[in-house]
């Protein structure tokens, strides 16, 4: 029984200590130390990195001061904002009118107007938005004096058709013939010519260029059309 008794307790004993953990290390525990250092003398905190501004506000920004600029007066100022806006104010009267030199026409004159106008700017919208409302604006009223003027032109039973003198089928030597036919007239019907049908002005419009009676223009359109049409027709015998 004594026996018995004896391996019971060898046996807890074993299980006991199988189950309890070794007992930790105090110096396992310890949290390594870790040297302090002292700043000298004048050292300074480092400052925080600051982010570049965005493009957009910087070039907002530059054009702010630009106009401040030129509403005080400074024409440099002013010149440097028709640059940075003049090819989209022309671009936005052009797809208005459709027609290059009234385009033209009308970012000059739009910015002419900025130009008296920009004492009175108060910045509520941007100097670009501004502008191209007045372009707008300006195109729009061209564009219905231009559909009057053309309303006018067509109930005049004189003038003559309004395509432009070309070569058929667009051949590069037949267009060379029609050039050297042009130079055949007189200065005053190629330039009527020119204004007329290349370059899409009215009767009115070349006779202001050209210093002359409205009736004498169509005269000379009507002349260097027939002129055309006949030397053309003994050049290549077709009408």
């Amino acid at each position: 029984m004594s026996n018995v008794s004896s391996d019971r307790r060898s046996a807890a004993a074993g299980f006991s200590g199988q189950d309890r953990a070794p007992a930790p290390d105090p110096q396992a525990r310890r949290a390594p130390r870790v040297a302090r250092v002292k700043p000298r003398v004048g050292d300074r905190p480092s400052k925080p990195e600051t982010m570049p501004p965005h493009p957009e506000l910087a070039r907002r920004s530059e054009e702010n001061r630009l106009v401040s600029r030129a509403q005080a007066g400074d024409t440099a100022a002013f010149r440097t904002l028709v640059e940075g806006h003049q090819a989209r104010a022309y671009t936005l009267a052009l797809r208005i009118l459709r027609s290059a030199p009234d385009a033209e026409e009308v970012a000059q004159d739009a910015f002419v107007r900025v130009w008296t106008a920009l004492p009175g700017f108060r910045g509520e919208s941007t100097f670009g938005t501004w502008l191209y409302r007045i372009v707008a604006r300006r195109a729009f009223d061209r564009a219905q004096v231009l559909r009057n003027r053309r309303a006018r032109e067509q109930a005049d039973e004189s003038l003559p058709e309004r395509a432009a003198p070309e070569a058929p089928g667009g051949d590069p030597l037949a267009s060379a013939r029609l050039e050297r036919l042009l130079a055949t007239l007189s200065a005053a019907q190629r330039a009527a010519v020119t204004l007329f049908y290349y370059e899409g002005k009215s009767v009115e419009q070349v006779a202001a260029l050209l210093e002359m009676p409205e009736n004498t223009v169509k005269t000379h359109l009507l002349r260097a059309r027939a002129a055309l049409r006949a030397a053309w027709t003994d050049a290549v015998g077709e009408p």
